[in-house]
This record gives C-alpha cells, structure tokens and sequence, in this order.
C-alpha cells in the first residue's frame, strides 16, 4: 500500500448552528491546517497514489478566503468539516482539521490507526 498526506492551511469564516447558546454562533474565522491521508494499492499511471496539486485545488480551491456557511450544504463544525474532505478525494481515507491550536478533529473511513 502507498500513503501519501498534503497539508495546507485554510483561511476562512463561519458560524456555527448549535442546539445550546454559544459565541460560535457569531461569524468568526480561522486559519485552519488541514492534513489530507490518500492511499491506493497501486501507482496511476504517473506513479503517484494521486496529484498534490489537485488536492490542494479540491479542498484549498474550495474553502480558502470563503465564508463556510456559504459553500457547504451542512453546518461547518471541523468534524463536517474533516469528513466533507475525505468524501472529495477518491483516495483519501482520512483528514484532519486544526481549527486552532489544542482544538482538532479528525475523520477516519475505517479503523485506521492515526496519531490525534
């Protein structure tokens, strides 16, 4: 199996629709790190599991200098967040989101072991 993991930083804003009172509920940003994880058991045919240039223009493209609420179909908390990234890159079978330092989520398609 080949691993490969992009990581990029994110800058944007949110605001988040929580069941309880909280400051989240105003519009804020962030400059969340996003770590991508892809696999694939075999090379394409450019020897590579899959490009970094089109993660970063997938996820990067996507969300940087954006207000979240705006672009995604769901409320933009960094567990959504990490399991919207894996769900845009067919190789990708984990990502983890760093909304700030000591505060991050991570999204697993199996039981694979990660360092949180």
């Amino acid at each position: 199996m080949f691993y490969v993991k992009k990581k990029m930083e994110i800058a944007g804003s949110h605001s988040l629709r929580l069941s309880y009172e909280s400051k989240c509920a105003n519009v804020h940003g962030h400059n969340w790190v996003v770590t991508v994880y892809c696999r694939a058991a075999v090379l394409n045919e450019d020897g590579m599991v899959c490009d970094f240039t089109r993660i970063k223009e997938r996820i990067h493209g996507a969300l940087d200098h954006r207000h979240l609420n705006d672009v995604l179909p769901f409320n933009p908390t960094a567990e959504n967040l990490a399991r919207w990234i894996t769900e845009q890159v067919p190789q990708c079978y984990m990502a983890k989101v760093m909304e700030s330092e000591g505060n991050t989520a991570v999204y697993s398609v199996d039981d694979v072991p990660f360092e949180f």
